[in-house]
Order: C-alpha cells, then sequence, then structure tokens
C-alpha cells in the first residue's frame, strides 16, 4: 500500500560536518512499509537475501544498485515509465540474476522525474516522511514503534509489527536501514548513497529521524533493505 506523502519542508543536518540545510518537499507517495521478502519475489526469482523466512519479512540484503533495477522491473511489470535510465551493463544485470550490475563507482544513472515508476525516496522525502509533523528525535518511544537492538533479539521482523508514525508508516525507524537515491558526500566519499532509519541490530541513538548513515552502491548486508516511493501522476 502506497500512502500519499503532503508537501512541505525538511531541515537535514550532517553531525560530521555539522552542517544543515532546508529542503523543500513536493507531495509524493511512499510505502507504508520497507519492501518485503514477497514483494522482492514478484519481481525477481533469486532473492540476495536468500529467501529464508516468512514473506512479511523485510527484503534485505539488497545493494542500492539491486534496489534501483527492482524499482524499475516492478514499473514495467505494472505498466509504468521507468524511473531509471541505467547504462546497459547495469539494466542487462537485472535483479533476476543477482548480479551487482555497473561498476558502482563510474556507472551513470539518470532519474527520470517526470517518470510515475516506481523509485527510491531522496533522503529529503524520507526524512519528511518519517518526522510526519513531528519535531523530536523520534515520532514515538522507542520501543513502540521500531526494532532495535534493545527489543529485536537481535534479528529481522515482519514489518507492520510496531506503532506506525501519524501518516500511517511502519517501521520508518528500526528492523532495515533503507536506502535513498541521494549520495552521501560525493566531494568525500565518491559514490556512496545515504541509508536512513537505524535497523534491527543498532543501539538506540542510531534510530533516530535525523541519523544518516553511508555506504557503496554494491553493499549487500543483513540489516539493509529499501522503502518504494512514487512521484504522483500529472
Amino acid at each position: 500500500m502506497m500512502i500519499t506523502v503532503p508537501g512541505g519542508h525538511v531541515t537535514l543536518s550532517d553531525r560530521r560536518t555539522e552542517r544543515s540545510w532546508t529542503v523543500e518537499v513536493a507531495p509524493y507517495l511512499l510505502s507504508a512499509h520497507p519492501l518485503t521478502r514477497a514483494g522482492y519475489a514478484q519481481v525477481t526469482t533469486t532473492r540476495p537475501d536468500g529467501g529464508q523466512g516468512g514473506g512479511r519479512l523485510p527484503a534485505h540484503s539488497v545493494s542500492w544498485w539491486d534496489a534501483v533495477r527492482y524499482c524499475n522491473a516492478l514499473s514495467r511489470q505494472e505498466g509504468l515509465t521507468p524511473a531509471y535510465r541505467l547504462p546497459h551493463t547495469a539494466e542487462s544485470a537485472d535483479t533476476k540474476d543477482g548480479g551487482d550490475g555497473g561498476d558502482g563507482e563510474g556507472a551513470h544513472i539518470i532519474w527520470d522525474r517526470d517518470a510515475d515508476g516506481y523509485r527510491l525516496p531522496t533522503e529529503a522525502e524520507w526524512e519528511h516522511a518519517c518526522r510526519a509533523g513531528t519535531t523530536g528525535p523520534r515520532y514515538g518511544p522507542l520501543d513502540d514503534i521500531a526494532w532495535h537492538r534493545g527489543n529485536s533479539g537481535e534479528r529481522i521482523h515482519e514489518v507492520g509489527g510496531r506503532r506506525p508514525n501519524p501518516w500511517g508508516l511502519y517501521d520508518m525507524l528500526g528492523n532495515v536501514w533503507e536506502w535513498c537515491w541521494d549520495f552521501y558526500d560525493p566531494e568525500v566519499y565518491g559514490s556512496y548513497r545515504v541509508l536512513r532509519g537505524g535497523g534491527w541490530f543498532d543501539e538506540h541513538w542510531s534510530c533516530r529521524a535525523s541519523v544518516r548513515r553511508r555506504s557503496h552502491p554494491t553493499l549487500r548486508i543483513e540489516d539493509v533493505g529499501l522503502r518504494l516511493a512514487r512521484s504522483p501522476r500529472p
């Protein structure tokens, strides 16, 4: 289920550089919960996470490249215009074979912002949706809203098991980190992309609306997944 997220503005911050910046956000659609294993299986035949466990567990061990190829494949399956234009080498190594696609460094990808297909949220869209009009570090008491190291039993959990935020979005904090479209800091970290939200193995201080993590776009690890976004049709 996709939730309509209203437009607005959000102020992002980075503790490493002590920098903050405000971004205007247009209305968009965002999945009510992270992509599940069942959802991933509708498009793929080989899942990076090995496919162990129930279908409502988050799809994890998904690289950024896996995520953008999944978005394009799902868009085509539903008759939507793919949001991403990938190099031939990256597009041909589709999600069905589990390959890495492009080199993760210099491969060029273009986001068609007029496309109505599935995509990753921008970092600003992610934080705007996570906060859902709240102003604190979290949209509720941590144990009520998130699976983290203190309550997860050090394992992943089915989506939707904690209380949603005021806009009806589940697991925005905890359970799995979620890829965003944005580069983290290309001048310092090159092709590294942004991850948001914290995961089931993270301490409480990592499960906050403002926390930023970075990783190489080919990374696959058991506490990283994705959440689908879409731009509304004109």
